[in-house]
């Protein structure tokens, strides 16, 4: 009986990659193989990670390109060089083009500390998520796991999970209660996505568990 390759993996991240670190802990070499981790940013400690995994970790400069879509063309190119089926993007702080979600439809999956459609698209990253839901106050927030299109934050949901907001909370304290749960969100998310569970009918994701 012939074994089944493991899904290639490709993991984009823009600073300490914690949510990098949870596929290496759980995915990485089980469910699929994250052959490469590119990051926008030189310092991002993501890539270490990568390097001390022993997975290659490349920084590409945006600067260096005259646009956007020049900078993903490059993205893309590599991501092909490696032969990737799933790109994750794992606290990546730059909007991708479009170009970049027709190269790769309905797998590009990404990590939004938020519940989707609250507290979404452009100027809604990091901490100004949490002081946005503190500003607003919500009971419960959370994390949402997407499929990426060419709407910042706006693919189909895939899974989301819910944390209660406290009175005395502060954007820290709830980036922490978020965190805990993507670290379980985003692993479960690329397994199923590596496991063939996962289908798109519109803005429905449907997940066909084994």
């Amino acid at each position: 009986m012939s074994v089944k390759a493991l899904k290639k993996i490709g993991v984009l991240v823009s600073g300490g990659g914690t949510n990098f670190q949870s596929l290496i802990d759980t995915i990485h070499q089980q469910d699929g193989e994250i052959v490469v981790v590119i990051s926008n940013n030189r310092q991002a400690f993501g890539l270490e990670r990568g390097r001390t995994a022993g997975i290659p970790a490349v920084a590409i400069n945006p600067k260096g390109y005259p646009s956007n879509e020049a900078y993903d063309e490059k993205l893309v190119e590599i991501l092909k060089g490696y032969e990737v089926d799933l790109v994750v993007l794992a606290g990546y702080m730059k909007i991708i083009t479009s170009a970049f979600v027709e190269a790769y439809p309905n797998a590009i999956i990404n990590i939004h500390p938020a519940l989707i459609p609250a507290f979404c698209g452009p100027g809604f990253y990091g901490l100004h998520v949490h002081q946005a839901v503190i500003d607003y106050g919500v009971k419960v927030t959370g994390a949402t796991v997407h499929f990426v299109n060419e709407v910042a934050d706006g693919g189909p949901v895939i899974f989301q999970e819910t944390v209660a907001v406290a009175d005395d909370d502060t954007p820290e304290s709830i980036q922490q209660k978020v965190l805990k749960i993507e670290h379980e969100l985003l692993p479960k998310a690329v397994k199923a996505f590596c496991r063939d569970q996962l289908s798109v009918v519109g803005r429905l994701v449907k997940n066909r568990k084994e």
